[in-house]
């Protein structure tokens, strides 16, 4: 039970992070989607560090995980909100802009995640 009260509050923390970036960068709609694809890549910059270090800790199944990982990062990056932006593009005709956000989402956050993972064991040393 007390997982689900960890993914909760991080999840929560996690969701009012996003709202919060996205009212302080405002996008008028059919414009690029800055504040969802800089929140994924914070995201997904801060689950590359935290999981090397929770690997590195054996701690996969630690409360600190369940908090900071499934609920915080679960929380604050958002992929139905990268795929509605995307769905918009593309109804609307906007090829490139789709193609770009598309890529950029995909590689710039597996580059992250790779980067956090990387920079951990970096500092680790």
């Amino acid at each position: 039970m007390k997982a689900f009260l960890y993914v909760f509050i991080g999840g929560g923390l996690g969701s009012l992070f996003r709202f919060l970036s996205s009212k302080l960068i405002s996008v008028p709609k059919g414009m690029f989607p800055w504040p969802t694809l800089l929140v994924n890549y914070l995201g997904c910059l801060l689950i590359g560090f935290l999981m090397a270090w929770v690997l590195k800790n054996n701690l996969s199944r630690s409360d600190f995980y369940i908090f900071s990982v499934i609920g915080f990062c679960g929380g604050l990056t958002t992929f139905s909100a990268f795929s509605h932006e995307g769905l918009d593009f593309l109804k609307s005709g906007d090829y490139w802009t789709f193609m770009s956000y598309t890529l950029l989402s995909l590689i710039g956050g597996l580059f992250l995640v790779a980067l956090g993972y990387y920079l951990f064991r970096l500092g680790d040393s």
